[in-house]
């Protein structure tokens, strides 16, 4: 399948690139007809902070940001973006912050919880959500859920992609969307034509990659 893959470059920073697949693949929500492949902004280095770069840009001068809670293995993304956004060089609200790059942990219902030391990181803190992608928009409602729980205030919304514009009223900010990826759908269990058409799904795909089937 690896053959498959080609890269896509975003218009505003060739080096935040990801690569794209087709075919039929299963995510946890939804059936979708393109895997998108973010190994390279979340894992190497230059790649990850020109990523952070184009995304923190947008609050330089606008938010107010205590922590960064980063979903989908973009913990290094989100370091870079408080680095940017805490660099007192860069006329931002935020220079000379301490911002927390924090990540939460799943219990064994699913549920994503913050431990009791990491709390106060959250509480009464005005928090940024950065993950990798927005297909639906469902662990983005749980993330939101989880950290307004834990008293936070939800700020902003990044991703690398997005397949939706908003979610509780905040725009999210994302540096390659659908009109990027013409040819990509989102599709529920029931409704997908590819498996009315009794098409085999090639591979199941989360935040860490895909397996073949």
């Amino acid at each position: 399948m690896e053959d498959k893959l080609r890269d896509i470059r975003s218009t505003r920073n060739p080096k935040a690139r990801i690569k794209i697949m087709e075919g039929h693949f299963a995510t946890t929500h939804s059936h979708i007809n393109v895997y998108i492949d973010m190994s390279t902004v979340k894992h190497r280095h230059n790649n990850a902070r020109e990523t952070a770069n184009e995304l923190a840009s947008k609050y330089i001068t606008s938010k107010s940001i205590d922590t960064i809670v980063c979903l989908d293995g973009t913990e290094l993304i989100g370091a870079f973006m408080a680095e940017r956004l805490a660099d007192n060089s860069a006329m931002s609200i935020n220079s000379h912050k301490n911002i927390s790059v924090i990540t939460p942990e799943f219990n064994q219902m699913g549920q994503m919880i913050f431990r009791d030391n990491i709390q106060r990181m959250i509480r009464n803190m005005q928090v940024l959500l950065l993950v990798a992608s927005a297909t639906t928009g469902k662990t983005i409602d749980r993330a939101m859920e989880c950290i307004e729980y834990y008293k936070g205030n939800p700020c902003g919304i990044s991703a690398i992609f997005s397949n939706v514009k908003e979610i509780h009223g905040i725009e999210i900010n994302t540096i390659f969307t659908s009109d990027d990826l013409p040819e990509y759908r989102a599709y529920s269990y029931n409704d997908c034509p590819y498996c009315k058409q009794n098409m085999k799904i090639e591979a199941i795909v989360n935040s860490y990659g895909y397996s073949k089937l």
